[in-house]
């Protein structure tokens, strides 16, 4: 087993293997200071609208949910009640 920085973690790309959707990329750890033990991975909401109305909410990852630390990406196996959208649209589009 190998060893990897936080800024190597910082550029791999969280995939939930559930579904295929993309998380994001790890933006945070949370350790737990007592024992030394990685306790989740953080992946910051994206912005809306340009940060001015807040962001989306924070993806917490529980380490006993990564499944794979690869090369380029981290496999989750993770179940969230409500995934952000990440759907693209136009400034002008309307829902029909």
């Amino acid at each position: 087993m190998g060893t990897c920085t936080f800024q190597q973690l910082r550029r791999k790309e969280v995939i939930n293997q559930r579904n295929g959707y993309r998380i994001g990329f790890v933006d945070d750890l949370e350790i737990n200071t007592q024992t030394a033990d990685l306790c989740s991975l953080i992946v910051y909401g994206r912005a809306r609208f340009f940060g001015l109305f807040g962001r989306e909410k924070d993806c917490i990852i529980p380490w006993k949910n990564i499944k794979l630390i690869g090369e380029d990406t981290i496999l989750v196996d993770f179940f969230a009640s409500k995934e952000p959208k990440r759907e693209k649209r136009g400034f002008f589009h309307r829902k029909m």
